[in-house]
């Protein structure tokens, strides 16, 4: 499976993206797609993760309330809204499959969790 995120771009502080991830399989079938981002110098850190069947949805604490996590399953495509962007949300953005339609618990925060991996989109906020 490979993934492909897309819709990055430089944005102002506290403007909105939509982001987009699709695999080139013709479904994500029963998987759990996880959204993470990696800064420069920093390791990278899990954002929002939906379970494709269930549509089960989870969030990082620290990014609830601005993050939502989406999925359309007719164009098999999974997506990340940010609302209020702040310069710490620049960072490059991932997504990440994993053949289970997961119930999310803490340990899917971590980047072992997850067997497929996009090249990555980024974003940045600035003025």
């Amino acid at each position: 499976v490979q993934l492909q995120a897309s819709g990055g771009g430089l944005v102002q502080p506290g403007g909105s993206l939509r982001l987009s991830c699709t695999a080139s399989r013709s479904t994500f079938n029963t998987f759990s797609v996880g959204w993470f981002r990696q800064a420069p110098g920093k390791e990278r850190e899990f954002v929002a993760a939906v379970s494709w069947v269930a549509g089960r949805t989870y969030y990082a604490d620290s990014l609830k309330g601005r993050v939502t996590v989406s999925r359309e399953n007719s164009k098999n495509m999974v997506y990340l809204q940010i609302k209020d962007l702040k310069p710490e949300d620049t960072a490059v953005y991932y997504c990440a499959a994993d053949p289970f339609d997961k119930k999310f618990t803490s340990a899917d925060r971590g980047t072992a969790r997850y067997d497929y991996w996009g090249q990555g989109t980024q974003v940045t906020v600035s003025s």
